[in-house]
């Protein structure tokens, strides 16, 4: 068993989970009163950083183990659970890559983050370009498809 604690919790003005538009999304990540504020010192100096969260509006009964059809739209294939990022995967882990806009004590507003307010937070790590794939990235063109307008900015 492996038991994790939220370092803090997202504030966003996104409440419903959607599939699409987090292109402008901004959000601040409160870290937990158990955290100084030293523990960010020197994150404004990344453009962006990794957050690690947990789709917690996902209930357990939802979790797939097996295939299904992204977002279930059947003019894609069905695929594994760990061929997509669908937020129903069996730990309910998020991660994503957000720009970094800025840091006040501890809070740290970011753009582009697709989770909800109140989602809790398990890690933020600094983006380094040592750790982006080191080689050419392939992908299926449903998931071109799929996230077409995931990044989309809209007028809100």
């Amino acid at each position: 068993m492996i038991s994790l604690e939220p370092i803090g919790h997202v504030r966003s003005s996104k409440h419903d989970i959607t599939d699409d538009h987090w292109g402008n999304v901004t959000a601040t990540i409160d870290l937990d009163a158990a955290f100084d504020a030293a523990s960010l010192d020197g994150i404004e100096q990344f453009s962006h950083a990794e957050i690690i969260f947990h789709f917690h509006g996902v209930p357990l009964s939802a979790v797939e183990r097996g295939t299904r059809h992204p977002r279930g739209n059947p003019a894609w294939p069905r695929v594994g659970i760990f061929a997509q990022r669908g937020s129903a995967r069996p730990n309910r882990l998020g991660a994503t890559i957000v720009e970094i806009v800025q840091r006040s004590g501890r809070s740290l507003t970011v753009r582009g983050l697709d989770a909800i307010d109140g989602t809790p937070v398990l890690d933020i790590k600094p983006v380094m370009v040592e750790f982006l794939p080191r080689s050419p990235v392939r992908q299926p063109e449903w998931s071109r498809q799929l996230m077409h307008s995931y990044w989309e900015v809209t007028g809100d």
